[in-house]
């Protein structure tokens, strides 16, 4: 059994049999459970506390669980409520979607389909308590947070090169954070009490990125009134990252490469050759094995700076990170703009989740950016977010799943008879105690199900 730690569900049904049997069963999967008896009570329950997800019947006598669903809200919208209701009242259950359900189970319950949606429901929980000590290190570090297969395996091999003196090329999409790979890089090297200087090769023209990089003389050119000590000089003892090295002409790669060669440069505009001692890092968003083919980038400076290739996985190669991403840019943009910010909604979280990032974490940071500056609430909701994702979730809206096959409630009833009947030796009247049910009901239903 896989245990879930410390999530807590709150079942609610007004009836007994079935919210026991819908608890003993979320037990047995692993999750803490609390059951309330109507909407009322569950409305209490979370006054009282918050719960990482809500199974509520919605038919049911003293509060229904629409109603229940609007207090819910209303309380905390961030708790996600699976509704459950009849086959005929799929209505109401589409209404609860629009109310702010997180999603609906119809009877009999697919008790596969049940865990999958309780699980999804409280997936964000599950990574932040499983990400804990991962992402306090690499928050606390450098800004690299995520708990997925592809970081893990990036930050081991962090790690592992970092001391090493020798030259990296970090790759990736556009947006996926590759100057953070490489401040953690120059962090956890030998050189990390020297200068960390960066430079974006694809923000310059080719005569200023080359007086950038190495400097000039006075009167080399017009304007230089004094002489300037470049990036190479300054990065000295210590870390020079060349951001978009793709997009550097043919000529300024051929002034690279001797300086990656001979350990030396000349100003621009002067004679006098100066030493330097640097440690390359460059990143590209552009296929450099490609572009060498094409020749339109050097192969002996491709050689020279790939000594070691570390890869950004796109943030859609990385969904499961989503949730972390997201509350980590909430917590930051709402200290930055003083917002009281709570938390995000579960529709919101879903979406986040499923859409794919094309911008990848830089459209991410700035979609909550955007949403805690513009929410009206102490919780950010689908409403927050930039149109275009509005409009994906629109025309990409998920369906209910149907089950070919469905486990029905009467099996897992009978099932829970038999098993309370073993515990109890066969014991009628302490098996209908401990099920919260009468002697009378207890015979009825050993009679139904042709219990032995």
């Amino acid at each position: 059994m896989e245990n879930k730690g410390q999530i807590k569900i709150l079942v609610v049904d007004d009836e007994k049999v079935h919210r026991f049997m819908l608890t003993s069963l979320l037990g047995e999967w692993g999750w803490q459970v609390e059951e309330a008896d109507d909407g009322s009570t569950a409305v209490a329950a979370v006054e009282r506390g918050p719960f990482d997800a809500i199974l509520m019947d919605v038919r049911m006598t003293a509060m229904d669980g629409m109603e229940a669903l609007q207090r819910i809200n209303a309380i905390n919208p961030a708790i996600p409520v699976v509704i459950m209701t009849a086959y005929s009242s799929v209505d109401s259950a589409v209404e609860a979607i629009k109310m702010g359900a997180h999603d609906y189970l119809t009877k009999p319950l697919d008790f596969e389909r049940l865990r999958q949606t309780l699980e999804a429901a409280t997936q964000h929980k599950r990574q932040a308590d499983n990400n804990g000590p991962l992402l306090d290190v690499l928050d606390q570090d450098c800004g690299i947070i995520g708990n997925s297969r592809p970081m893990r395996e990036l930050w081991e091999l962090i790690l592992r090169v970092a001391s090493s003196e020798a030259n990296i090329l970090i790759t990736g999409e556009s947006g996926t954070g590759k100057e953070l790979v490489a401040a953690a890089l120059h962090r956890k090297s030998q050189r990390a009490d020297g200068p960390l200087v960066k430079v974006n090769c694809a923000a310059l023209a080719e005569n200023l990125l080359e007086s950038e990089l190495f400097g000039h003389e006075k009167g080399a050119f017009t304007g230089a009134d004094r002489r300037r000590e470049g990036r190479f000089v300054q990065a000295d003892h210590g870390t020079l990252f060349l951001d978009e090295i793709g997009e550097t002409s043919p000529a300024m790669q051929a002034k690279l490469l001797r300086v990656l060669q001979e350990h030396e440069l000349q100003r621009v505009g002067g004679q006098e050759t100066v030493r330097i001692d640097v440690r390359i890092i460059a990143a590209t968003n552009r296929d450099l094995e490609k572009e060498v083919a094409a020749g339109r980038f050097r192969e002996d400076l491709y050689y020279r700076l790939n000594v070691v290739v570390l890869n950004m996985p796109a943030l859609r190669d990385r969904q499961g990170d989503v949730p972390l991403l997201a509350d980590y840019f909430l917590k930051r943009f709402a200290e930055k703009n003083r917002r009281q910010v709570k938390g995000i909604t579960p529709e919101c979280m879903d979406l986040l989740t499923r859409y794919p990032w094309p911008g990848n974490v830089r459209e991410l940071e700035n979609s909550i950016e955007r949403g805690v500056i513009l929410m009206r609430g102490e919780y950010l909701d689908v409403g927050g977010l930039p149109l275009a994702l509005q409009r994906w979730a629109g025309d990409n809206a998920m369906p209910p799943g149907e089950s070919e096959e469905p486990a029905t409630l009467r099996d897992a009833e009978r099932l829970l008879i038999v098993k309370t009947l073993e515990e109890t030796g066969g014991n009628r009247s302490e098996t209908a105690r401990r099920l919260q049910i009468t002697r009378k009901t207890l015979l009825s239903k050993i009679k139904s199900y042709n219990i032995e």
